[in-house]
């Protein structure tokens, strides 16, 4: 059984990155579709901030973030072990190493009391996602601000970010971003609680990484569509979502598949404000046809997890 996912975010305001930038302009990152430029966020960005979610949720990571580094920095626990480390069964990793480097990482886990034998230098992430792609293109918006001057007494403190005033130059968007992620439940059996626990994760994402951070952007779900098949892909546009111009939200090929019998109603969970957007004829037309139907995201992200090992 597979799971495929897509998810839409809210309409909000935005800077999707902090990284280096050039005569302080922080640029937004962008795809071009057609004749326009859409802003994206990395699937490397939301997948870090799924790790600090697990962390929050006070489960087991190897890997987190180090904020106050001199450049982008994390740090591990141990090795990877995707029986011990929830980021590590989903995220998967590469250990860089030669014929030397594997000969010292042997001794060490064997004096850990690991099993080298049992070690893998690679595994693949069982999580696949794809770029956040915007609904709405880059319209050029700039904003400016300044930073003050520090006048502080070198007898106080002898070092400064600059010795002047600083303008910043920080491209912005207003547009909600929808992005896929797949799951091969078969690959996920060994930790079900764990999934369960990713789909949680997914429900009430924020924090993902660059300015989304900083001005706070919830990358939590507004509406999503769920899949559940056999199938070995999701059957649909999985970037299918779009947005009218007072804001309701629709995904029409699996809304109007369901309803033509293009697809079977059963294997879909549609949530969310997707839902509530609907009329009362389309809610009545999809349930009669076995789709299940959840007004709250969160809720339905649940329900997906209470029942998505049951059909495997």
């Amino acid at each position: 059984m597979n799971l495929f996912c897509t998810v839409l975010t809210y309409t909000a305001p935005s800077a999707n990155y902090r990284g280096e930038s050039a005569e302080n302009r922080a640029v937004i990152q962008k795809i071009t579709k057609g004749r326009f430029e859409y802003p994206i966020i990395s699937p490397e960005a939301i997948r870090n901030a799924l790790r600090e979610t697990f962390a929050a949720m006070d489960l087991p990571c190897n890997r987190k973030r180090l904020h106050d580094a001199e450049q982008l920095a994390v740090e591990f626990k141990d090795y990877p072990d995707a029986d011990r480390f929830i980021d590590d069964f989903f995220m998967g990793w590469l250990v860089a190493a030669g014929s030397a480097d594997r000969k010292k990482i042997t001794k060490e886990l064997k004096e850990k009391g690991r099993d080298p034998e049992k070690f893998a230098y690679k595994r693949d992430s069982i999580l696949r996602m794809n770029l956040a792609v915007a609904l709405e293109p880059y319209r050029h918006n700039s904003v400016f601000t300044q930073s003050p001057q520090d006048l502080t007494s070198k007898e106080v403190k002898g070092c400064k970010n600059t010795e002047n005033s600083q303008l910043l130059h920080r491209e912005v968007t207003c547009t909600p971003f929808q992005y896929p992620f797949a799951l091969n439940l078969k690959e996920c059996s060994d930790h079900q609680e764990w999934t369960q626990k990713l789909l949680e994760a997914v429900g009430q994402l924020n924090g993902v990484a660059g300015n989304h951070a900083r001005s706070y952007f919830e990358m939590a779900p507004a509406s999503l569509i769920v899949r559940l098949t056999s199938k070995l892909v999701a059957g649909y546009d999985t970037y299918g979502f779009s947005v009218d111009d007072q804001g309701r939200h629709s995904f029409q090929e699996v809304v109007e598949g369901i309803s033509q019998g293009d697809y079977p109603a059963e294997e879909f969970w549609l949530g969310g404000k997707l839902v509530k957007d609907m009329d009362e004829q389309t809610v009545r037309e999809l349930e009669g046809k076995g789709a299940h139907l959840v007004r709250n995201s969160q809720n339905l992200l649940a329900t997906v997890a209470d029942t998505m090992f049951s059909r495997s």
